[in-house]
Protein backbone atom coordinates (compact mmCIF):
# COMPACT_ATOMS: atom_id res chain seq x y z
CA UNK A 1 0.00 0.00 0.00
CA UNK A 2 3.20 2.42 1.00
CA UNK A 3 4.84 1.82 -2.28
CA UNK A 4 1.40 2.65 -4.53
CA UNK A 5 1.20 5.65 -2.27
CA UNK A 6 4.80 6.48 -3.51
CA UNK A 7 4.03 5.46 -7.25
CA UNK A 8 1.10 7.77 -7.26
CA UNK A 9 2.97 10.89 -5.30
CA UNK A 10 6.09 10.43 -7.97
CA UNK A 11 3.68 10.08 -10.71
CA UNK A 12 1.78 13.57 -9.52
CA UNK A 13 5.24 15.61 -8.65
CA UNK A 14 6.21 14.41 -12.60
CA UNK A 15 2.82 15.53 -14.66
CA UNK A 16 3.16 19.17 -12.04
CA UNK A 17 7.08 19.52 -13.34
CA UNK A 18 5.31 19.00 -17.01
CA UNK A 19 2.77 21.83 -16.68
CA UNK A 20 5.11 24.32 -14.93
CA UNK A 21 7.34 23.55 -18.80
CA UNK A 22 4.57 25.13 -20.64
CA UNK A 23 2.05 21.71 -20.31
CA UNK A 24 -0.89 23.76 -19.10
CA UNK A 25 -0.08 26.57 -22.00
CA UNK A 26 -0.87 23.57 -24.30
CA UNK A 27 -4.36 22.87 -22.76
CA UNK A 28 -5.22 26.39 -22.88
CA UNK A 29 -7.42 27.92 -25.99
CA UNK A 30 -5.87 30.15 -27.94
CA UNK A 31 -6.63 33.48 -28.12
CA UNK A 32 -9.16 34.49 -30.57
CA UNK A 33 -6.46 37.21 -32.54
CA UNK A 34 -4.03 34.20 -32.88
CA UNK A 35 -6.77 32.03 -34.48
CA UNK A 36 -7.43 34.40 -36.73
CA UNK A 37 -4.11 35.47 -37.58
CA UNK A 38 -3.43 32.03 -38.29
CA UNK A 39 -6.52 31.82 -40.97
CA UNK A 40 -8.22 29.09 -38.33
CA UNK A 41 -11.28 31.56 -37.97
CA UNK A 42 -13.07 33.24 -40.88
CA UNK A 43 -13.95 36.68 -40.38
CA UNK A 44 -17.84 36.88 -40.05
CA UNK A 45 -20.28 39.95 -40.22
CA UNK A 46 -23.42 40.12 -38.62
CA UNK A 47 -26.07 38.60 -40.60
CA UNK A 48 -24.12 37.39 -44.12
CA UNK A 49 -23.72 41.27 -44.03
CA UNK A 50 -27.60 41.42 -44.87
CA UNK A 51 -29.50 44.04 -43.73
CA UNK A 52 -32.43 42.61 -41.51
CA UNK A 53 -35.56 44.17 -41.85
CA UNK A 54 -39.68 44.25 -40.94
CA UNK A 55 -42.33 45.94 -42.74
CA UNK A 56 -43.57 47.68 -40.06
CA UNK A 57 -44.90 51.10 -39.28
CA UNK A 58 -43.31 53.24 -35.79
CA UNK A 59 -46.25 52.47 -33.76
CA UNK A 60 -46.25 48.75 -34.81
CA UNK A 61 -45.51 45.89 -31.84
CA UNK A 62 -42.61 44.95 -33.59
CA UNK A 63 -40.66 47.74 -33.27
CA UNK A 64 -39.85 47.08 -29.20
CA UNK A 65 -38.85 43.26 -30.17
CA UNK A 66 -37.16 44.46 -33.61
CA UNK A 67 -34.46 46.54 -31.53
CA UNK A 68 -34.08 43.37 -29.13
CA UNK A 69 -33.42 41.16 -31.67
CA UNK A 70 -30.75 43.19 -33.49
CA UNK A 71 -33.37 43.86 -37.05
CA UNK A 72 -32.40 47.55 -37.52
CA UNK A 73 -34.00 47.91 -40.77
CA UNK A 74 -37.34 49.03 -41.47
CA UNK A 75 -39.64 48.57 -44.95
CA UNK A 76 -42.79 51.57 -44.52
CA UNK A 77 -44.63 53.71 -46.32
CA UNK A 78 -44.41 57.68 -45.49
CA UNK A 79 -46.11 59.27 -42.36
CA UNK A 80 -49.23 60.96 -43.13
CA UNK A 81 -49.24 64.57 -42.10
CA UNK A 82 -52.36 66.77 -42.85
CA UNK A 83 -52.25 69.05 -45.91
CA UNK A 84 -48.90 66.97 -47.26
CA UNK A 85 -48.27 65.12 -50.09
CA UNK A 86 -46.26 61.67 -49.30
CA UNK A 87 -43.87 62.55 -51.45
CA UNK A 88 -43.47 66.64 -50.43
CA UNK A 89 -39.87 66.60 -47.97
CA UNK A 90 -41.77 67.39 -45.26
CA UNK A 91 -43.44 64.18 -44.69
CA UNK A 92 -40.44 62.03 -46.19
CA UNK A 93 -38.44 64.15 -43.57
CA UNK A 94 -40.90 63.20 -40.72
CA UNK A 95 -40.79 59.43 -41.39
CA UNK A 96 -37.06 58.74 -41.23
CA UNK A 97 -36.82 61.36 -38.12
CA UNK A 98 -39.60 58.91 -36.41
CA UNK A 99 -37.40 55.89 -37.27
CA UNK A 100 -34.17 57.29 -36.01
CA UNK A 101 -35.48 58.30 -32.62
CA UNK A 102 -36.56 54.37 -32.79
CA UNK A 103 -33.04 53.70 -33.26
CA UNK A 104 -34.10 51.44 -36.53
CA UNK A 105 -32.86 52.94 -39.94
CA UNK A 106 -35.74 53.53 -42.85
CA UNK A 107 -34.23 51.83 -45.85
CA UNK A 108 -36.88 50.54 -48.17
CA UNK A 109 -40.32 52.12 -49.41
CA UNK A 110 -42.71 49.08 -50.24
CA UNK A 111 -45.73 50.04 -52.00
CA UNK A 112 -44.86 54.19 -53.02
CA UNK A 113 -47.77 56.17 -52.53
CA UNK A 114 -47.28 57.63 -56.14
CA UNK A 115 -47.93 54.97 -58.30
CA UNK A 116 -51.33 53.62 -59.31
CA UNK A 117 -54.36 52.78 -61.51
CA UNK A 118 -53.70 55.48 -64.05
CA UNK A 119 -50.08 54.84 -64.71
CA UNK A 120 -50.49 50.99 -64.75
CA UNK A 121 -53.69 50.67 -66.73
CA UNK A 122 -52.36 53.87 -68.50
CA UNK A 123 -55.53 56.35 -68.23
CA UNK A 124 -55.65 59.67 -67.93
CA UNK A 125 -53.49 61.30 -65.24
CA UNK A 126 -50.75 59.42 -65.97
CA UNK A 127 -47.88 61.24 -66.45
CA UNK A 128 -48.65 63.38 -63.49
CA UNK A 129 -48.61 60.52 -61.34
CA UNK A 130 -45.00 59.34 -62.92
CA UNK A 131 -43.82 63.04 -62.41
CA UNK A 132 -44.77 62.57 -58.79
CA UNK A 133 -43.09 59.56 -58.81
CA UNK A 134 -40.00 60.99 -59.91
CA UNK A 135 -40.27 63.56 -57.43
CA UNK A 136 -41.02 60.99 -55.10
CA UNK A 137 -37.62 59.24 -55.59
CA UNK A 138 -35.76 61.95 -55.53
CA UNK A 139 -36.77 63.60 -52.25
CA UNK A 140 -37.05 60.01 -51.07
CA UNK A 141 -33.24 59.91 -51.70
CA UNK A 142 -32.51 63.29 -50.45
CA UNK A 143 -34.33 63.93 -47.29
CA UNK A 144 -35.26 60.32 -45.87
CA UNK A 145 -31.80 58.37 -47.20
CA UNK A 146 -33.80 55.39 -48.45
CA UNK A 147 -32.20 54.13 -51.54
CA UNK A 148 -35.03 50.70 -52.21
CA UNK A 149 -38.12 51.46 -53.48
CA UNK A 150 -40.30 47.80 -53.82
CA UNK A 151 -42.98 48.62 -56.45
CA UNK A 152 -45.39 46.25 -58.09
CA UNK A 153 -47.39 45.81 -61.58
CA UNK A 154 -50.73 44.62 -60.17
CA UNK A 155 -53.47 47.43 -61.17
CA UNK A 156 -56.87 47.38 -59.05
CA UNK A 157 -56.61 44.08 -57.45
CA UNK A 158 -53.24 43.82 -55.69
CA UNK A 159 -52.47 41.03 -53.09
CA UNK A 160 -55.11 38.36 -53.10
CA UNK A 161 -55.76 35.38 -50.90
CA UNK A 162 -58.82 33.15 -50.55
CA UNK A 163 -58.29 32.02 -47.12
CA UNK A 164 -56.67 33.69 -44.45
CA UNK A 165 -56.76 31.12 -41.47
CA UNK A 166 -56.03 27.43 -43.17
CA UNK A 167 -54.72 25.68 -39.71
CA UNK A 168 -51.49 24.47 -40.53
CA UNK A 169 -48.14 23.46 -37.81
CA UNK A 170 -49.76 23.15 -34.27
CA UNK A 171 -52.72 25.09 -35.29
CA UNK A 172 -50.89 28.42 -36.73
CA UNK A 173 -53.01 29.93 -38.90
CA UNK A 174 -51.57 30.29 -42.71
CA UNK A 175 -52.87 32.64 -45.88
CA UNK A 176 -53.93 30.15 -48.93
CA UNK A 177 -55.21 30.71 -52.35
CA UNK A 178 -57.02 28.75 -54.78
CA UNK A 179 -57.62 29.68 -58.06
CA UNK A 180 -60.99 27.91 -58.09
CA UNK A 181 -62.24 30.05 -55.23
CA UNK A 182 -61.91 33.10 -57.74
CA UNK A 183 -63.29 31.88 -60.75
CA UNK A 184 -66.94 33.60 -61.48
CA UNK A 185 -66.43 37.03 -59.46
CA UNK A 186 -67.44 39.48 -61.41
CA UNK A 187 -65.43 42.16 -63.51
CA UNK A 188 -64.31 45.05 -62.13
CA UNK A 189 -65.23 48.34 -63.63
CA UNK A 190 -62.69 48.32 -65.77
CA UNK A 191 -63.30 45.51 -67.52
CA UNK A 192 -61.12 42.92 -69.47
CA UNK A 193 -57.73 44.01 -69.20
CA UNK A 194 -54.91 42.99 -71.82
CA UNK A 195 -51.42 41.72 -71.01
CA UNK A 196 -50.50 43.84 -74.13
CA UNK A 197 -52.04 47.03 -72.35
CA UNK A 198 -50.13 46.26 -69.09
CA UNK A 199 -47.06 45.36 -70.90
CA UNK A 200 -47.20 48.51 -72.95
CA UNK A 201 -47.84 50.80 -69.68
CA UNK A 202 -44.80 49.34 -68.21
CA UNK A 203 -42.61 50.56 -70.74
CA UNK A 204 -43.53 53.39 -70.83
CA UNK A 205 -43.22 53.32 -66.80
CA UNK A 206 -39.99 52.46 -66.80
CA UNK A 207 -38.38 54.22 -69.89
CA UNK A 208 -39.68 57.30 -67.85
CA UNK A 209 -38.51 56.41 -64.95
CA UNK A 210 -35.16 54.29 -64.84
CA UNK A 211 -33.11 57.05 -66.21
CA UNK A 212 -34.24 59.14 -63.51
CA UNK A 213 -33.53 56.66 -61.06
CA UNK A 214 -29.88 56.19 -62.04
CA UNK A 215 -29.06 59.94 -61.89
CA UNK A 216 -29.89 59.25 -57.95
CA UNK A 217 -28.76 56.09 -57.07
CA UNK A 218 -32.04 54.62 -56.37
CA UNK A 219 -32.98 51.27 -56.32
CA UNK A 220 -36.51 50.00 -58.26
CA UNK A 221 -37.49 46.69 -57.10
CA UNK A 222 -40.62 45.40 -58.88
CA UNK A 223 -42.23 42.42 -57.37
CA UNK A 224 -43.82 39.64 -58.50
CA UNK A 225 -47.57 38.93 -59.69
CA UNK A 226 -49.17 37.54 -56.18
CA UNK A 227 -50.95 35.33 -56.70
CA UNK A 228 -48.82 34.41 -59.88
CA UNK A 229 -52.06 33.33 -62.00
CA UNK A 230 -53.43 34.55 -65.57
CA UNK A 231 -55.77 36.97 -64.36
CA UNK A 232 -58.56 37.82 -61.53
CA UNK A 233 -61.23 39.16 -62.05
CA UNK A 234 -61.02 39.86 -65.75
CA UNK A 235 -57.54 42.27 -65.02
CA UNK A 236 -54.64 40.29 -66.90
CA UNK A 237 -50.96 39.56 -64.91
CA UNK A 238 -47.96 40.25 -66.62
CA UNK A 239 -45.34 39.29 -63.75
CA UNK A 240 -46.07 36.17 -63.31
CA UNK A 241 -42.99 33.54 -64.97
CA UNK A 242 -39.48 34.13 -64.89
CA UNK A 243 -39.56 34.68 -68.73
CA UNK A 244 -41.77 37.79 -67.85
CA UNK A 245 -39.05 38.98 -65.72
CA UNK A 246 -36.13 38.56 -68.16
CA UNK A 247 -38.12 40.57 -70.62
CA UNK A 248 -39.06 43.36 -68.15
CA UNK A 249 -35.21 43.68 -67.72
CA UNK A 250 -34.31 43.99 -71.19
CA UNK A 251 -36.72 46.58 -71.95
CA UNK A 252 -34.33 49.41 -69.73
CA UNK A 253 -31.15 47.26 -68.89
CA UNK A 254 -29.74 48.78 -65.47
CA UNK A 255 -28.77 47.56 -61.95
CA UNK A 256 -31.65 49.98 -60.51
CA UNK A 257 -34.37 48.29 -63.13
CA UNK A 258 -34.04 45.82 -60.17
CA UNK A 259 -36.53 42.69 -59.00
CA UNK A 260 -37.32 42.08 -55.37
CA UNK A 261 -37.08 38.86 -55.11
CA UNK A 262 -40.19 37.02 -53.67
CA UNK A 263 -38.48 33.77 -53.09
CA UNK A 264 -42.60 32.20 -52.85
CA UNK A 265 -43.82 33.44 -55.97
CA UNK A 266 -41.01 32.58 -58.02
CA UNK A 267 -40.85 29.15 -56.79
CA UNK A 268 -44.33 29.09 -57.11
CA UNK A 269 -43.66 29.52 -60.88
CA UNK A 270 -41.76 26.73 -61.12
CA UNK A 271 -38.45 28.06 -60.53
CA UNK A 272 -35.45 26.79 -58.70
CA UNK A 273 -34.56 29.47 -55.89
CA UNK A 274 -31.29 28.83 -55.42
CA UNK A 275 -29.94 28.57 -59.20
CA UNK A 276 -32.30 31.82 -60.06
CA UNK A 277 -30.75 34.27 -57.29
CA UNK A 278 -27.13 33.24 -58.59
CA UNK A 279 -28.40 33.84 -61.98
CA UNK A 280 -29.46 37.11 -61.83
CA UNK A 281 -26.82 38.15 -59.35
CA UNK A 282 -24.58 37.86 -62.01
CA UNK A 283 -26.38 40.68 -63.19
CA UNK A 284 -26.63 42.45 -59.87
CA UNK A 285 -30.62 43.79 -60.22
CA UNK A 286 -31.68 41.46 -56.78
CA UNK A 287 -31.96 44.86 -54.60
CA UNK A 288 -34.37 43.41 -52.17
CA UNK A 289 -35.44 40.24 -50.93
CA UNK A 290 -38.39 38.76 -49.41
CA UNK A 291 -37.59 35.56 -47.59
CA UNK A 292 -40.62 33.37 -47.33
CA UNK A 293 -41.50 30.14 -47.96
CA UNK A 294 -44.44 28.17 -49.34
CA UNK A 295 -46.30 24.81 -50.55
CA UNK A 296 -47.76 24.44 -53.86
CA UNK A 297 -50.74 22.30 -53.87
CA UNK A 298 -51.90 22.29 -57.43
CA UNK A 299 -48.94 20.12 -59.34
CA UNK A 300 -49.11 22.52 -62.05
CA UNK A 301 -46.76 25.37 -63.20
CA UNK A 302 -47.33 28.49 -62.12
CA UNK A 303 -48.76 27.29 -59.07
CA UNK A 304 -52.30 27.69 -58.88
CA UNK A 305 -52.90 26.73 -55.22
CA UNK A 306 -51.06 26.67 -52.91
CA UNK A 307 -50.42 27.56 -48.71
CA UNK A 308 -47.32 29.47 -47.08
CA UNK A 309 -45.97 28.56 -43.65
CA UNK A 310 -43.24 28.36 -41.82
CA UNK A 311 -39.60 28.97 -43.01
CA UNK A 312 -38.63 25.83 -41.69
CA UNK A 313 -41.11 23.84 -44.08
CA UNK A 314 -42.19 24.23 -47.42
CA UNK A 315 -40.86 23.61 -50.79
CA UNK A 316 -37.68 25.91 -51.01
CA UNK A 317 -34.18 24.67 -49.86
CA UNK A 318 -33.60 27.38 -47.63
CA UNK A 319 -30.26 26.97 -46.59
CA UNK A 320 -29.28 26.53 -50.09
CA UNK A 321 -31.27 29.67 -50.86
CA UNK A 322 -29.16 31.69 -48.27
CA UNK A 323 -25.84 29.85 -49.94
CA UNK A 324 -26.81 31.55 -53.54
CA UNK A 325 -27.22 34.99 -51.89
CA UNK A 326 -23.98 35.12 -49.70
CA UNK A 327 -22.21 33.54 -53.02
CA UNK A 328 -23.52 36.05 -54.92
CA UNK A 329 -22.65 38.85 -52.30
CA UNK A 330 -25.75 40.54 -51.93
CA UNK A 331 -25.59 42.95 -49.02
CA UNK A 332 -28.65 44.36 -49.52
CA UNK A 333 -32.30 44.68 -47.41
CA UNK A 334 -34.13 41.35 -46.66
CA UNK A 335 -37.43 40.86 -44.54
CA UNK A 336 -39.46 37.55 -43.50
CA UNK A 337 -42.88 38.09 -45.24
CA UNK A 338 -45.88 36.45 -45.09
CA UNK A 339 -45.73 34.67 -41.50
CA UNK A 340 -48.05 32.33 -40.02
CA UNK A 341 -49.96 33.53 -36.95
CA UNK A 342 -49.35 31.82 -33.97
CA UNK A 343 -50.87 30.91 -30.60
CA UNK A 344 -52.33 34.23 -28.71
CA UNK A 345 -52.19 36.47 -31.87
CA UNK A 346 -55.48 38.02 -33.40
CA UNK A 347 -54.60 37.40 -36.99
CA UNK A 348 -56.00 40.76 -37.36
CA UNK A 349 -53.22 41.01 -40.22
CA UNK A 350 -52.71 37.84 -41.92
CA UNK A 351 -49.35 36.90 -42.60
CA UNK A 352 -48.31 40.12 -40.83
CA UNK A 353 -48.32 38.96 -37.55
CA UNK A 354 -45.26 39.47 -34.83
CA UNK A 355 -44.41 36.11 -33.37
CA UNK A 356 -43.86 34.47 -36.54
CA UNK A 357 -41.84 37.47 -38.08
CA UNK A 358 -39.63 36.63 -34.82
CA UNK A 359 -39.70 33.07 -35.60
CA UNK A 360 -38.66 33.17 -38.77
CA UNK A 361 -35.87 35.76 -37.79
CA UNK A 362 -34.38 33.44 -35.64
CA UNK A 363 -34.52 30.85 -38.53
CA UNK A 364 -33.14 33.14 -41.35
CA UNK A 365 -30.36 34.66 -39.01
CA UNK A 366 -29.40 30.85 -38.07
CA UNK A 367 -28.83 30.29 -41.76
CA UNK A 368 -26.80 33.22 -42.54
CA UNK A 369 -24.18 32.61 -40.08
CA UNK A 370 -24.35 29.30 -40.92
CA UNK A 371 -23.36 29.85 -44.71
CA UNK A 372 -21.16 33.10 -43.54
CA UNK A 373 -18.96 30.72 -41.93
CA UNK A 374 -18.46 27.93 -44.07
CA UNK A 375 -17.60 30.27 -46.76
CA UNK A 376 -19.78 28.54 -49.39
CA UNK A 377 -18.68 29.28 -52.69
CA UNK A 378 -20.64 25.77 -53.03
Amino acid sequence: MKDNRRDFIKKSASLAAAISVGGIGSAMPIPIDQRKKAGKIKEYKKDAGIKFAFLMGPTSPKVPFARQIGVLHAVSGVERIPDTKAWDPKAITATKEIWEKEGIKWTVVEGPPSLGTQTKLGLAGKDEEIANFITFMKNLKQYGDVDVICYNWMPVISWARTQTDRPGRGGALMTAFDYEDMKGKPLTQYGEISKELLWKNLEYFLKAVVPEAEKIGMNLSLHPDDPQVDSIQGISRIMNTVESFDRMLDIYPSKYNGITMCQGNFSLMGADIPTLVRRWGKREIINFVHFRSVQDLSGVIPSTKFTECFHDEGQIDMYEAMKAYYDIGFHGPLRPDHVPTMHGETNERPGYMTLGNLYATGYIRGLAESVAKSGSKS
